[in-house]
């Protein structure tokens, strides 16, 4: 079997746990219960499969430096949980472009120097996936034209690409028609954590669904302090995030309950919390005989965790996809691991499409 090569778009909080866990978890074997990851082998790639070949930013204090050193630098601020021995994979100056907000733009300096060939750095590494995670430091929301500026390199370069982020790519007709015509994968758009605010906002809107609650009005009130929440700060960038999240609960509905009636979207930056996120739910239905039935809940969680196990899977689909020649967007496995896929599924259907996918294209070679 060959290895998973994968590039990183934006070295920030997610990358660090996504990195930080491919070491951690190398050793892994079928049949292993690993926390926050659902498979430990997925069509025949283990976790220790994963390699990262190339990677990119534009801050002065990260550009130059292994990418073992990059993931701890500031002012990246998550949870570390295991030591990462030098990679040999420097980190390369990127393209800005409108990836840094006001906000950011306070505290990164820019590298200097022009921007590396991104083409040239993905072909000469062989590089299969190209990921933009959720997290990332100088791709934060509302970056529609830096997102789309990378995804025509990782086009160019012959890669199939994951998207993390909520500027809408593997979700648009034309981004699927331009990947068809490439012969290209794209997954996407927007990760969705292990358990995060959105799945658990779906899980309870679906439990409403299954036991005959009317849902009458919901709000989701996130605040954290790392990158993100300091970015979108800037309300102006938050219109695709708002978008995403709204339509991944409302999309479980079989009614309108009219935009007044629900909220849902980050809603400060508080710096001690860190990489942590606090996610606030309240429902409000009518149940039997018009009674009212609320739901309050809170869930703390680190962010960047949370999301990058999901995006172990959503890599190792990637590359399937790859092996079996599919190209544009990647239904199935979208649909269980991103906030807004092309197509909405209830989520027991989304998981059972995914295993579905992996069962069909999965290698039967590798057995751990």
């Amino acid at each position: 079997m060959p290895k998973v090569r994968v590039g990183l778009i934006g070295i920030g909080n997610c990358c660090s746990s996504l990195v930080q866990g491919v070491h951690y978890y190398r050793n892994a074997k079928l049949g292993d219960s690993i926390p926050g990851i659902m498979h430990a082998n997925l069509g025949g790639y283990s976790i220790s499969d994963i390699e990262f070949t190339v990677a990119i930013d534009v801050d002065k204090n990260k550009v130059g430096k292994d990418l073992s050193q990059a993931i701890a630098t500031e002012p990246n601020n998550t949870f570390k949980f295991t030591d990462v021995p030098k990679t040999g994979t420097k980190v390369l100056r990127g393209m800005t472009h409108d990836g840094l907000g006001y906000y950011l733009s306070q505290i990164i300096e820019k590298a200097p120097g022009p921007t590396a060939d991104i083409v040239r750095a993905l072909k000469e590494t062989k590089t299969d996936v190209v990921v933009i995670p959720l997290g990332r430091l100088f791709l934060p929301v509302g970056s529609e034209e830096a997102t789309k500026w990378y995804v025509e390199q990782v086009m160019e370069a012959g890669c199939a690409f994951v998207n993390g982020i909520p500027v809408f790519i593997a979700s648009q007709k034309y981004w699927h028609k331009r990947f068809k015509a490439a012969g290209l994968p794209v997954l996407g758009d927007d990760i969705k954590s292990q358990v995060g605010a959105t799945i658990m906002h779906r899980m309870l809107v679906s439990l409403f669904n299954d036991r005959g609650v009317k849902l009458l009005k919901t709000m989701q009130l996130n605040v954290g302090g790392n990158t993100d929440f300091m970015n979108m700060l800037e309300r102006s960038r938050l219109k695709s995030k708002k978008i995403s999240k709204t339509g991944a609960v409302t999309s479980l509905l079989k009614y309108d309950i009219g935009a007044d009636n629900i909220h849902v979207g980050p809603s400060d930056y508080v710096p001690w919390l860190k990489d942590r996120k606090w996610c606030y739910l309240r429902m409000e239905g009518q149940t039997f005989g018009d009674v009212p039935l609320n739901v309050e809940l809170k869930m703390e969680v680190w962010d960047s965790p949370n999301s990058a196990g999901v995006m172990i899977d959503a890599i190792r689909c990637a590359k399937l996809a790859l092996d079996n020649g599919l190209s544009g967007s990647i239904i199935d496995p979208s649909s269980y691991f991103f906030k807004t896929p092309p197509v909405q599924f209830t989520d027991d259907v989304c998981r059972d499409k995914t295993e579905a996918y992996i069962k069909k294209y999965g290698h039967k070679t590798k057995k751990a």
